[in-house]
């Protein structure tokens, strides 16, 4: 039998789950940031005017604080490997309108994951 040898690529992640925004709306900032560097990355999110880039940068922070702190790896080599956003449960609101009925209102929820990884030399 031979061995299999495996390669073990250091990866560290940051998930939020139920953030009260699209995902729709997160998409749009995450696409700007999807493969650059961290730096490059929290530069560009800092001066996004969206409202999703906060909770991105915020997000974005805490991935690299694992990065380095859970995965011994060096800020210099991080970049933004993956980062995605999914459609979480959508909250059901009514609101009522004309002739005594009702509208109902969807309050979207998302979960976002961004992945860091480290650059081969």
């Amino acid at each position: 039998m031979q061995k299999q040898e495996t390669a073990v690529i250091n990866q560290a992640v940051a998930t939020l789950k139920y953030a009260r925004i699209s995902s729709r709306k997160v998409k749009i900032v995450a696409d700007l940031i999807r493969g650059k560097d961290v730096d490059e990355a929290l530069a560009i999110v800092k001066f996004t005017p969206k409202a999703s880039s906060e909770i991105i940068e915020k997000l974005l922070k805490s991935a690299i604080a694992n990065a380095e702190n859970n995965h011994q790896m060096k800020r210099e080599n991080l970049y933004v490997a993956e980062i995605y956003a999914n459609q979480g449960p959508t909250l059901k609101r009514i609101r009522p309108a004309a002739k005594g009925s009702a509208v109902r209102i969807r309050k979207r929820t998302s979960h976002i994951t961004i992945v860091l990884k480290e650059k081969e030399d």
